[in-house]
């Protein structure tokens, strides 16, 4: 028995990052990969060789998540369900959990292979995650199997137990579909590492020190800030300071810790608590960058979950 979960555990990040994509939950996917090496052990005896190891859990994993895909609820983010808000419009009533696309530590979906980081990061941004939300579930997996995975037409159609013209007609489809709703282009987010440290150091230190003229500086003119669970966004760094300065002013004096999420730059945001010298969780913030510029800035509210998922501490304390 523990020999055959060993030789499942190699394939463990590139499947949660298959799951994520399909799901957009990074708890979901955590948990597909546990039904996914659940049903393969009690299965092993019945896998005998005819493809690869890893061709066998991807075809466990894509039942699983077709199971766990049978409801109507798609996840999205507040961008996909309504137009932008006014910055000076009350928070409204929180959408429940299951509501949105979540942020997925790289921990759990990138090795050690930085080759194999960059080749994947670019499909699980939020964006890309979210654009996928759009597509019917088999689509779905049609589309990351043959633009993601690069499996071939004939390995989809045996995954899937459909016929490779059925994959192609379905790859055609999705591509039509995410034509409309897809995020610009991955090459057109590329930008030099080093302008990319200025840039993520700019905003931790603008934001630290409150200095919204600093902050504006780093933010392009079509920015979008978002705080799932509220199902509201602003649009354009006029918005993003008028909320700053107003609804989010309890944001003032917060720290910020350095996470991995999605392959892009992330933090654990602390604010400061009724306790002098203390600071208490307040999200997980996800930046999206484009061209030298932050395009978007998610702020993901779930601490309880989301906290000890990225390896957070619960609180942070001056001088400790």
């Amino acid at each position: 028995m523990n020999d055959v979960l060993k030789s499942f555990e190699p394939h463990r990040r590139e499947l949660c990052a298959y799951a994520y994509r399909m799901l957009g939950s990074s708890f979901e996917a955590e948990d597909a990969v546990q039904e996914t090496f659940t049903r393969a052990w009690k299965s092993y005896e019945s896998f005998e060789g005819r493809s690869s190891l890893r061709s066998w859990l991807y075809r466990i994993a894509t039942n699983v998540c077709l199971d766990m895909l049978k409801g109507p609820q798609r996840r999205a983010r507040p961008m996909d369900l309504a137009p932008a808000s006014d910055a000076g419009t009350p928070l409204p009533a929180p959408e429940p959990d299951y509501v949105w696309v979540e942020p997925i530590p790289d921990s759990m979906a990138f090795g050690a292979d930085p080759a194999q980081h960059a080749e994947a990061k670019d499909s699980l941004r939020l964006a890309f995650v979210a654009a996928v939300q759009h597509l019917p579930a088999k689509q779905r997996a049609v589309m990351l199997m043959r633009e993601v995975l690069r499996f071939s037409a004939a390995e989809t159609a045996e995954t899937l137990e459909i016929s490779p013209a059925s994959v192609n007609s379905a790859l055609q489809r999705a591509k039509a579909t995410m034509a409309k709703v897809r995020p610009t282009p991955a090459d057109e987010y590329t930008v030099d590492d080093a302008d990319l440290k200025r840039l993520v150091d700019g905003y931790v230190t603008a934001f630290e020190s409150y200095d919204m003229k600093a902050l504006t500086a780093l933010l392009h003119e079509d920015v979008a800030l978002s705080m799932p669970p509220f199902p509201m966004w602003f649009r354009g760094p006029g918005s993003v300071v008028e909320f700053m300065l107003g609804p989010g002013s309890a944001c003032r004096d917060s720290k910020l810790v350095p996470v991995g999420a999605n392959g892009m730059p992330a933090f654990g945001h602390y604010k400061p608590s009724e306790e002098p010298g203390v600071w208490e969780p307040w999200s997980v913030t996800v930046l999206e960058t484009e061209g030298g510029r932050i395009t978007g800035l998610n702020y993901f509210l779930d601490t309880a979950t989301l906290f000890p998922l990225f390896g957070l501490p619960g609180e942070l304390r001056e001088g400790a």
